[in-house]
């Protein structure tokens, strides 16, 4: 019996690998990424209770109507994720990426949520 699909299981396996150092606080949140073939979605995460404190998404208004492609998209949820932590009051978060690789969109959303203002 061999794993249907690899890659998947791959990324389930380094998933598993970081989450067992990395923890979200109240003070500190989780700062989870999603990335589906066309979206990214972004989460920040309080895992001592288990609730999500702000999301951002590419399927908000700003990053449809902008009209472009994926990197430049990840981008503009960067950004908009660091707004909405400095508006919750959230200045640093831990940066899970979720068992994805860190080089194109997922770093493009990095870059920007830094350059936005948010510390990890």
């Amino acid at each position: 019996m061999g794993i249907k699909n690899k890659k998947a299981y791959s990324r389930l396996r380094i998933k598993r690998r970081i989450r067992k150092t990395i923890v979200g606080t109240a003070e500190r949140p989780r700062m989870s990424v999603f990335r589906s073939n066309k979206q990214i979605y972004v989460q920040l995460i309080d895992d001592s209770t288990g609730s999500v404190l702000v999301t951002a998404s590419s399927k908000t208004k700003d990053a449809i109507e902008a009209k472009v492609n994926k990197i430049e998209q990840a981008k503009i949820v960067g950004t908009l994720i660091a707004e909405k932590a400095k508006a919750a009051g959230i200045e640093t978060v831990v940066f899970d990426r979720n068992g994805y690789l860190y080089h194109g969109r997922i770093k493009s959303l990095a870059e920007a949520a830094r350059q936005g203002g948010l510390k990890f």
